[in-house]
């Protein structure tokens, strides 16, 4: 289980290779995020969605992975709440439907990108024993790379999310209210219009700054930044 606490961490490296005004961002925002560890209620919803994660990592089947692996495609250039509808719909279509039915369920539900989603999903399936694939991998940054490599539309952002909702906690999910959040707090200058890998590893290392001043895996507190920007707590 993923501990939770609000004990903050001082250290003199926390604000190594910010400027003053990212010092002073980094400070405001741990602040902020303890306040919202205090508060019991949102808490208490954080680590029950922290426990689904942890449950999905222990007792879930190559089949659980492999569904919540294309939820994951599915909210790339879309949201999450499209992407659960679209995936409870799905079912184990994800790896039984044809190609065209997957893409016809998909533009069912709206999805602008129905046809190159279905076939990320349909070639996706050579690697459907995910479970076991990313078991092997180590650790969670090299799973992240196995996944960037294997998986065509899985970049950066979305191996990670895939592998956060799985019980992976020590990866950043950099996504646009994440970014925001941290263009808004000075921690970076603004938000790339693109995210290379070498970018993309630079800013995780800045989040990883306030990760250890809060005492929050990455993986958990992404939950609380989202929940800053959307007052939602999905996955």
């Amino acid at each position: 289980m993923i501990v939770l606490c609000s004990q903050s961490r001082e250290d003199s490296d926390l604000s190594e290779g910010l400027g003053s005004q990212g010092k002073k961002g980094l400070s405001a925002l741990a602040k902020k995020i303890r306040e919202l560890v205090a508060d019991s209620d949102l808490r208490g919803r954080v680590e029950a969605r922290v426990k689904e994660f942890e449950a999905l990592r222990e007792v879930g089947t190559d089949d659980d992975w492999f569904s919540e692996m294309c939820f994951c495609l599915l909210t790339a250039n879309s949201t999450a709440q499209l992407g659960i509808e679209i995936q409870q719909s799905l079912g184990k279509g994800c790896i039984e439907l044809s190609q065209n039915d997957v893409e016809r369920l998909l533009a069912s539900h709206g999805h602008r990108f129905a046809r190159p989603r279905a076939d990320f999903i349909c070639r996706a399936r050579e690697h459907v024993k995910i479970k076991s694939i990313i078991d092997s991998c180590g650790d969670d940054r090299s799973a992240r790379e196995w996944l960037v490599e294997n998986i065509l539309g899985l970049g950066y952002k979305e191996a990670s999310h895939f592998l956060r909702n799985t019980g992976h906690f020590n990866v950043a999910i950099l996504d646009r209210h994440i970014l925001r959040i941290m263009e808004e707090y000075s921690l970076i200058p603004e938000i790339p219009k693109t995210l290379t890998k070498k970018r993309y590893l630079q800013i995780e290392k800045t989040l990883e700054k306030l990760s250890r001043k809060v005492d929050l895996p990455l993986g958990v507190l992404d939950i609380y930044l989202w929940y800053m920007k959307t007052g939602e707590i999905l996955k």
